[in-house]
């Protein structure tokens, strides 16, 4: 039970008399009145409702108070209801003395005559008792309507309660006492019926058959002082006893409130609690009669709060009537017919009122269950929560004030509440207040560092376990940060853990490799990631673990450079595709291992026989390198066999000057000689046994690479001839493959080998004898040759003359084409040919060429023009000459291609002189 008497009072409310608008007859501002006899009223759909009993009128007064009525009983109204939802009006009146009271049903929406529709019309007796009518209420949904009599009977109608065909109407409760409220609460598709009487309280369960009773207590009320609360009181039924106001639920009676006075009038008003009882205590008369106001003592008119008990307003007045609630405010008719209306204050003035009362007298909870109930702002609630933190703070309570603090998270800047709590003594509170932050994960990467660092402070291992080993949606602070400071702190472990949790690779790999030195877990974790990741973190840790632990780290970079797939990365059935890495760039990786780099780079030049360039240039390198240095001629021999066979698999074409000054590097002997073979660098092969003086390997490379290189031949007299120990022998092989190719003239050979002291004539005197009939033998067919073209050329001469002196008498019989028998017309030339005129046609190219003899006479025509223009071929004559080992031979071509000589070139016949004749009819 609550007792009112410490409640405190407020004036949330603005009380003012309405007064009558401006009209044509003058400006208003009188008090507006109604018409005596008002008895009855209610409110809804932007009216006031009055029943007259004087006038039998039932009365609107619309918001801008011009009011109508009409008549709807010829003997008084009695009762008025007026739907909140729907345009439907219910009363209760007489029409005749005497006679049973009458519900009509009013549609405000259709007019008749002028007046309201009435739908329904139905008499109030409950059976064939006739009794008066005390109270009356409606379903917002139409299908229900309950009225209540004097004898204790209740009249229930379900149905549609508009018409009288769709609708039943029963008894539903009869008793000893007078029934003085009814109230219907609707919870989701529960229907109930509270029922109060003089003497007690019940409520009906209307969704059930049979409509099951339960009473609620055994104390009752007076006329009007019975209510629904709102949904913010759960829809409680209200009843107000003259000691107390009890609230009740469909099934159980709820709290109570200790307010003394006779009541006269309840309602609910948007979470406000409004008693209307006597303003001094008097010898109390019926409660059912209460309602009779036939005193005239002061009323007063209370306004709870009872979620914040506290009273919102306070007022006497004369005679209340009725309080009505329309266009949010509340409307107070008293007894004279005047109405006054009760404003209520916005919010913000409220709260600005209360709030510096309360603040003045430290009653901050109570100015925050206001601010709570009149649904202020998140802004406004944090600067009471803020106010009250500073209250309890100043106060020495850090606890309370850090609670307080923590309802202003979201609005309050946090660097205001921290400052308070960087003392050391307070650094659980400080905790406390961080902790929130992140929860609502409003943390920043300072709050984060700051809250680790009071863990460890306070060496709360299980806090700080609690915070970060939360599930991955509900991190609310930065994991980086936490792991710098976990790792600063020397958390390896917490650090580790938060790494690994939420894939901060590097962050894990670092603090396992530099500060555990973990470096087997290191590797398993690269293991475990997925291919670029892992790539890339062998490429930045690979030389740490490599020194580490080098064989497990080379069987990663193994795996790694094949076929990769992250250690228990399965896909079902079908596994996909791995990846594999670049091998070339992980070659640093083995910086001072040469052994488990060449183990790597065995391996993949064994399963990738395409692996890149450079790992077969490291490999020959490291196996030079351990050629070079092996004492040990076993393991040598067999060293040399496996750098000669990698330079021999034919990956060194595109490198080939790289691997040849690895070879020279190391002194590799037979690597060099096969580079030099395989680049076609014979002159280079020979050199090389020049400089060992390995006389028949000089004569081997001669013979092998001679027919390629002419010039290797020249060279090996030149070398042979620099030699002062006698070198007869291999200076003879050489003269006679020189005689042989005919590659050196004697005069060049003679001077070649006149620098050695120790070759003498006979050395060469087989050469010259040999050479010497070799040229007699060529000078005898050389004039053979040119006697043969004096011959043919005087003959020519001769023919030229006789053509040009004489006739030419021609002879042939057949045509030289088709070998038939000429036949007129036929074409002749000078040459000697004859053709028929349709075969030379046919056949010819030119009118002016014989068609036999053109393939010949274009032969020469081409020579005697190549001649022509490479006569003014000066340079390349002149770089023939220089580079030309028999100069004369040079000067001999051109001199034999005309170069020397002025040629005059007659390509056109004269005319007619060549011409054939064409013989037209008469026999030869």
């Amino acid at each position: 039970m609550a007792a009112y008497l410490q409640w405190r009072r407020f004036l949330f409310f603005d009380r003012e008399a309405v007064k009558e608008p401006p009209g044509p007859d003058g400006p208003g501002g009188k008090p507006f009145v109604l018409p005596p006899g008002i008895a009855v009223c209610d409110s809804g759909r932007g009216s006031l409702v009055f029943g007259d009993i004087l006038r039998r009128q039932i009365w609107f007064v619309p918001r801008s108070l011009q009011p109508s009525s009409f008549q709807a009983y010829k003997l008084r109204v009695t009762h008025l209801y007026q739907l909140k939802q729907h345009s439907i009006l219910v009363s209760v009146g007489e029409d005749e003395e005497g006679i049973n009271p009458l519900v009509k049903v009013w549609n405000l929406e259709k007019r008749d005559g002028g007046n309201p529709l009435c739908t329904r019309i139905f008499p109030a007796i409950p059976g064939n008792k006739p009794t008066v009518v005390s109270c009356l209420t409606v379903h917002e949904n139409l299908n229900f309507m309950a009225i209540g009599f004097a004898d204790g009977s209740v009249v229930l109608t379900k149905g549609d309660i508009t018409r009288d065909r769709h609708s039943k109407t029963q008894i539903l409760h009869e008793g000893s006492y007078p029934v003085t409220g009814l109230a219907f609460r609707q919870s989701g598709k529960m229907t109930h019926l509270f029922v109060a009487t003089t003497e007690n309280i019940q409520s009906y369960l209307l969704s059930v058959k049979d409509y099951p009773r339960l009473e609620l207590d055994t104390r009752g009320c007076g006329l009007r002082c019975s209510s629904l609360s709102d949904p913010s009181q759960d829809l409680q039924f209200i009843v107000a006893g003259n000691e107390c106001v009890y609230l009740y639920q469909p099934d159980e009676r709820g709290p109570c409130f200790a307010f003394e006075g006779q009541k006269l009038i309840v309602h609910w008003y948007r979470g406000y609690l409004i008693i209307v009882s006597k303003d001094r205590k008097t010898s109390p008369k019926s409660e059912f009669a209460g309602s009779e106001a036939q005193n005239s003592d002061k009323q007063v008119l209370n306004i709870y709060d009872l979620c914040n008990k506290f009273i919102a307003y306070s007022s006497i007045f004369d005679d209340i009537v009725d309080v009505l609630a329309e266009w949010g405010s509340l409307y107070v008719l008293t007894r004279d017919g005047k109405i006054h209306v009760l404003q209520e204050k916005d919010t913000q003035t409220k709260l600005e009122a209360r709030k510096s009362m309360l603040f003045r007298k430290n009653l901050f909870e109570m100015a925050i269950n206001l601010a709570k109930s009149h649904h202020l702002d998140s802004d406004g609630l944090s600067e009471i929560f803020r106010q009250y933190g500073d209250h309890l703070y100043n106060k020495g309570n850090h606890d309370g004030a850090i609670q307080q603090y923590i309802r202003t998270i979201g609005k309050l800047e946090p660097s205001y509440v921290i400052r308070k709590f960087l003392d050391a003594q307070r650094i659980h509170n400080l905790t406390a207040y961080l902790q929130t932050l992140h929860l609502q994960s409003l943390a920043n990467a300072d709050h984060t560092t700051l809250l680790l660092n009071c863990y460890t402070k306070l060496k709360d291992s299980s806090k700080l376990e609690e915070f970060i080993k939360t599930s991955e949606s509900e991190v609310r602070f930065d994991v980086e940060t936490a792991i710098k400071v976990l790792r600063q702190a020397g958390y390896y472990s917490h650090a580790v853990y938060l790494a690994e949790k939420h894939a901060h690779h590097e962050w894990y790999l670092k603090i396992q490799l530099e500060d555990i030195k973990n470096y087997q877990e290191a590797l398993r974790y690269i293991g475990k990631l997925p291919f670029d990741q892992a790539e890339s973190n062998m490429k930045r840790y690979g030389k740490i673990l490599i020194h580490h632990v080098p064989n497990e780290t080379t069987e990663l970079l193994k795996i790694l450079c094949t076929d990769y797939r992250p250690s228990g990365d399965n896909e079902g059935p079908v596994m996909l595709e791995g990846k594999k890495a670049n091998s070339e760039e992980f070659i640093p990786v083995f910086a001072n291992n040469s052994r488990e780099l060449k183990a790597f780079l065995e391996h993949m030049t064994e399963v990738q026989a395409d692996s890149p360039q450079g790992v077969y240039d490291t490999l020959l390198e490291l196996r030079l390198q351990n050629w070079a240095h092996e004492q040990d001629e076993q393991i040598k021999e067999k060293l040399h066999s496996e750098a000669l066979t990698l330079l021999k698999s034919g990956r060194f074409k595109t490198v080939f000057d790289k691997a040849l000054v690895l070879c020279q590097m190391h002194n590799f002997k037979d690597g060099v000689l096969y580079l030099y073979e395989q680049g076609k660098l014979f002159q280079q092969i020979m050199h090389y046994h020049m400089q060992n003086e390995q006389y028949k390997k000089v004569i081997e490379v001669c013979e092998l690479y001679g027919d390629q290189e002419a010039c290797l031949w020249e060279q090996a007299l030149s070398y042979f001839a620099r030699k002062e120990e006698d070198c007869k022998e291999y200076i003879a092989a050489v003269l006679k493959h020189i005689e042989n190719k005919n590659l050196m003239p004697p005069l060049l050979v003679v001077q070649t080998l006149a620098h050695n002291s120790t070759a003498t004539l006979s050395v060469i005197k087989d050469y010259l004898v040999n050479k010497l009939q070799k040229q007699s033998h060529q000078i005898e067919q050389d004039e053979q040759r040119i006697r043969k073209y004096r011959e043919e050329t005087t003959r020519i001469r001769q023919e030229i003359a006789e053509l040009k002196a004489s006739p030419k008498i021609f002879q042939k019989t057949k045509c030289s084409i088709c070998t038939s028998a000429l036949e007129l017309p036929s074409v002749h030339f000078l040459c000697g040919h004859s053709f028929h005129q349709h075969c030379f046609e046919s056949y010819s190219e030119s009118d002016s060429e014989c068609p036999t003899c053109m393939p010949e006479n274009r032969k020469v025509m081409d020579m005697i023009r190549a001649q022509e223009q490479k006569r003014d071929l000066h340079d390349q004559f002149q770089h023939q000459l220089k580079c030309s080992n028999d100069g004369f031979t040079v000067v001999a071509d051109y001199f034999g291609r005309g170069v020397f000589n002025k040629l005059t070139l007659i390509t056109d016949p004269p005319p007619r002189k060549a011409a054939a004749s064409t013989e037209a009819s008469a026999p030869r």
